[in-house]
């Protein structure tokens, strides 16, 4: 082994001791987020979402309401909606997901639907049709602005994240989001989750 290698790695494994970089991770499975249009069309005006479990991120929720996700070969009968309501209606897939439905896999940050897919949404007070509103996530990280700080990354810096285990894996490209409304998590789909074999309580380690 090189000098220079030798120094590369003891620097690596020194940064990691001195700072924590570990992250609990959680798989997200396909959901939709509604806008209020989106609500009064499929569930009828006025509706209003029923909170049915908090999630991990402050002021997030799953909800009873479930709608049909349409596509050109085929559907999802049931998908949850995720409240509270938001400006945009967005439905979050994996790139499988995609292949079943007959429709592009346009990964995008959460927000973003520039280029995104179409498809039939279905409740059961009506049908409508959210044109650029289906995306595959971008596996991404939400941290607090403390933890951003200890961390040393910053907001839209990209990263590396190492899961340990019998299918370890290191997962690139993951989008830092820092905000003092999120809770320090990082976020993949269920096609990530399968290929790391995902267990509740995984944790990741960051690569700079």
């Amino acid at each position: 082994m090189s000098e220079g290698l030798v120094e590369r790695v003891a620097r690596r494994v020194e940064a990691i001791i001195q700072r924590p970089m570990f992250v609990k991770v959680e798989a997200s499975g396909r959901h939709a987020h509604l806008s209020r249009e989106a609500v009064d069309i499929l569930f009828g005006k006025g509706h209003s979402l029923t909170k049915q479990a908090d999630l991990s991120q402050p002021g997030q929720f799953s909800c009873r309401e479930r709608i049909r996700v349409i596509g050109p070969k085929a559907e999802f009968p049931s998908v949850v909606v995720l409240g509270p309501e938001r400006k945009e209606t967005q439905i979050e897939i994996s790139n499988t997901d995609a292949i079943v439905l007959g429709i592009p896999a346009v990964i995008r940050q959460s927000g973003d639907l520039s280029g995104a897919s179409s498809a039939r949404l279905a409740g059961p007070a009506g049908e409508l049709t959210a044109k650029r509103g289906v995306i595959v996530a971008q596996r991404h990280i939400h941290i607090t602005p403390g933890d951003a700080a200890l961390y040393g990354v910053r907001d839209g810096q990209v990263v590396s994240v190492h899961i340990w285990n019998r299918r370890s894996v290191t997962f690139n490209n993951v989008v830092i989001r820092v905000s003092a409304h999120f809770a320090t998590y990082m976020h993949i789909d269920y096609d990530e989750a399968n290929a790391c074999g995902f267990q509740n309580g995984m944790i990741g380690l960051i690569e700079l």
